[in-house]
């Protein structure tokens, strides 16, 4: 879970680059007050320390928190770092990654591998079966199952190569899915006893739980609940992959991301649509407003995973939030340090 919580963190940052003018109908006071942070809680952000505020949470399943910080950094600064940035170096757990494209192929995820070091976890993928072990669909499987006939006596290099092969035919699959159909193109995730995960549903309902952000920004909204329908203009969007070390196992990440700026403010929509194993998805999102000579930063973010289920279910979900409230603020903390002493070039906001 702490790992999750950083690579969460790191791939959903950004920050509006508009200040708020006498014009704008959105003030900072009405942000807080939508937020419900207090007063006290407001003190404490001037005095440069991280609050947390409740974000309801939509289902058993998932784990949901939002926090806030204050940055004594320009608007513009931060920007420049979060662009220029390179994930693997602040991340050591991110082996990986890459953009994808409109015109994606198979190519498009060549760096994305099971390593010879890795040969059981390939392995295990290849064998894979209903369960949580591996998110996979039931075609997925049956795919895997269909090739077993053939690797009885296969080498140690023709399996990783296979393996390699296969994941990045699903990976490409299930992108191609989502940018045609969207949320209803993602293959839910088969499980034991015939109980799938479904991914999809889970991303649906998170994202109609966007509620605050939503009123000042209902287009993007809207487009986002309903994806592909057509982008508010001046929006932008970005696919990537990943490919990150969770509970000490390889996972292949498949992230969307929308981000429109405007007078208003600015703010980013972000959906984990596929991740290999360990938890079902996630939703974020983020936005910030300059605040006197700093930024006032907002991120909230929804993970639904099948391990906080069952028995001690409660207790569980109280572990969780905390190891998420903790890991986020830490990396805030630690993304604020890093602002503070970096000597970057300010880009423009004009």
């Amino acid at each position: 879970m702490k790992r999750l919580i950083q690579l969460l963190l790191l791939t959903s940052l950004i920050f509006s680059s508009y200040p708020l003018s006498a014009e704008t109908d959105l003030s900072l006071q009405e942000i807080l007050q939508k937020f419900d942070i207090s007063a006290e809680q407001i003190a404490q952000l001037e005095h440069g320390e991280v609050i947390s505020y409740e974000i309801s949470e939509s289902s058993h399943k998932e784990l949901a928190i939002g926090i806030a910080m204050i940055m004594p950094v320009a608007l513009p600064k931060i920007l420049d770092y979060i662009k220029h940035s390179d994930l693997s170096t602040i991340e050591t757990d991110i082996i990986a990654s890459g953009n994808l494209t409109a015109n994606a192929d198979l190519n498009s995820f060549k760096k994305l591998a099971f390593s010879a070091h890795q040969l059981d976890e390939a392995k295990a993928f290849l064998e894979a079966e209903p369960g949580d072990n591996f998110n996979l669909s039931k075609l997925e499987l049956e795919e895997l199952t269909s090739l077993q006939a053939n690797l009885n006596e296969a080498d140690n290099k023709t399996l990783l190569t296979t393996a390699n092969q296969k994941y990045r035919e699903f990976l490409l699959q299930r992108f191609q899915a989502y940018q045609k159909n969207g949320l209803a193109g993602i293959q839910a995730y088969n499980r034991e006893a015939g109980v799938d995960a479904d991914a999809a549903a889970e991303l649906r309902t998170d994202a109609l739980y966007n509620k605050t952000w939503a009123s000042y920004f209902p287009e993007l909204q809207q487009a986002w609940e309903n994806y592909p329908a057509a982008l508010p203009a001046g929006t932008s969007e970005q696919f990537m992959w990943l490919n990150h070390l969770t509970e000490n196992r390889p996972t292949a990440i498949l992230i969307h991301r929308l981000m429109l700026i405007t007078k208003i403010g600015g703010i980013m929509l972000s959906r984990q649509f596929y991740v290999g194993h360990s938890y079902n998805s996630s939703n974020i999102v983020a936005g910030g407003l300059p605040y006197k000579d700093g930024t006032l930063v907002f991120y909230s973010t929804r993970l639904s995973t099948d391990q906080i289920t069952g028995l001690g279910s409660g207790l569980k979900h109280s572990i969780g939030r905390e190891q998420m409230k903790d890991e986020m603020i830490a990396r805030l903390k630690q993304i604020n340090k890093n602002l503070k002493t970096t000597n970057v070039k300010t880009v423009s906001t004009q």
